[in-house]
C-alpha cells in the first residue's frame, strides 16, 4: 500500500523544497470517536514510519488509548517462535481477529520498495518507530488485548495481486526519484503531526484515476468492511481503540464516509 500510496503522492506533489520543514515537537494526530449509549470506539489514523522527533502519544490519543479496553490494527504478523495469547473473539460473521504477534501495524511494508525504504531512512523514518508500533509496544507493556481487522494471509493474498514496479535503472533518475520521494514523505508525517488528514486526499484522488483496481482493492473495499466492523462492534458495549493507516481516513472514500452511508456518525474530536 505504501509504495502505491507514494506514487500517487509524487505525482501530485510540487518539487521538493530545498530547506527540510521544522521538527513539531508536540504534534496532534487526527482522532475520530463514533459511540453510542454503551460503547465508545476511537479512531485513529497513523503513519507506519516515523522519525521519532515529534512527540504525538499524548493528550487525547494518550486518553483514549488509556480508556480503551482493546487495541485494533490493521492487521498483525504472528512470530511462529512467540506463544501467542488467546485472540479477541470476532464481534460478528466474516470478520477474523488474530493474536497478536511482535510486529505491529499493517503488513503495508511487504509492498514497500527499496526506493521508499531508503528515502524515508534518509529522512530517519523507521517502522519501529512508527505509530501502530509504539501502540502495540503501549499495549503489551500493560497487558491490553491487541486485535487486527485482517489476518495476515488475508494481506499477503492481497498485496500478492498488486502490480509491481522495478526501481529506475539510470543512477541519475533513481537519486532525483529518492529525493523526490523523501520530500513527500517529509511533507506527509508533518501533515500527520498536525492532523491534516486531508492532506492524504490528493493522492488518493490520483490513484482512483490513474489505478482504479488498485484503489479500490486497498482503500474502497477495506474502508467498507472496516466501516461494517466498526457498526457491528457498537451492538456490544464497552471501549475499543482502532487505529489504521491514515490514509484510510481521508477522501472521499474514507471509512468515516463509509460509516455515515450507513447511517453511523462519526465525530473528530482533536
Amino acid at each position: 500500500m505504501i509504495t502505491a500510496l507514494i506514487a500517487a503522492a509524487v505525482a501530485t506533489s510540487p518539487p521538493p523544497e530545498p530547506a527540510a520543514q521544522a521538527p513539531t515537537p508536540d504534534a496532534r494526530p487526527a482522532l475520530w470517536v463514533v459511540n453510542d449509549e454503551d460503547t465508545v470506539i476511537y479512531l485513529f489514523g497513523t503513519f507506519h514510519a516515523l522519525d521519532g522527533k515529534s512527540a504525538w502519544f499524548n493528550d487525547e490519543v494518550m486518553t483514549a488509548f488509556n480508556r480503551s479496553q482493546v487495541l485494533v490494527l490493521e492487521t498483525l504478523v504472528p512470530n511462529l517462535g512467540k506463544s501467542m495469547p488467546a485472540p479477541v473473539p470476532p464481534p460478528g460473521p466474516g470478520f477474523r481477529i488474530q493474536p497478536v504477534g511482535p510486529f505491529a501495524g499493517s503488513a503495508s511494508f511487504l509492498t514497500t520498495s527499496k526506493t521508499v525504504m531508503s528515502a524515508g531512512r534518509s529522512q530517519g523514518m523507521s517502522t519501529a518507530q512508527g505509530a501502530d508500533t509504539i501502540l502495540r509496544e503501549a499495549a503489551e507493556e500493560i497487558g491490553k488485548p491487541v486485535a487486527g481487522l485482517e489476518s495476515f494471509q488475508f494481506q499477503l493474498n492481497m498485496f500478492s495481486k498488486l502490480p509491481g514496479a522495478p526501481p529506475p535503472r539510470d543512477p541519475a533518475v533513481a537519486a532525483r526519484t529518492k529525493t523526490q520521494l523523501s520530500s513527500v514523505l517529509t511533507q506527509l508525517q508533518a501533515a500527520w503531526n498536525r492532523g491534516d488528514a486531508e492532506s492524504f486526499a490528493p493522492m488518493l484522488d490520483q490513484m482512483r484515476t490513474k489505478s482504479p483496481e488498485t484503489y479500490k482493492l486497498l482503500f474502497n473495499d477495506r474502508n467498507g468492511r472496516w466501516a461494517a466492523w466498526i457498526a457491528h462492534r457498537l451492538q456490544q458495549p464497552g471501549v475499543v481503540f482502532v487505529a489504521v493507516g491514515a490514509g484510510h481516513l481521508a477522501g472521499q472514500d474514507s471509512v468515516q464516509n463509509k460509516l455515515a452511508a450507513i447511517h453511523v456518525r462519526s465525530q473528530r474530536i482533536n
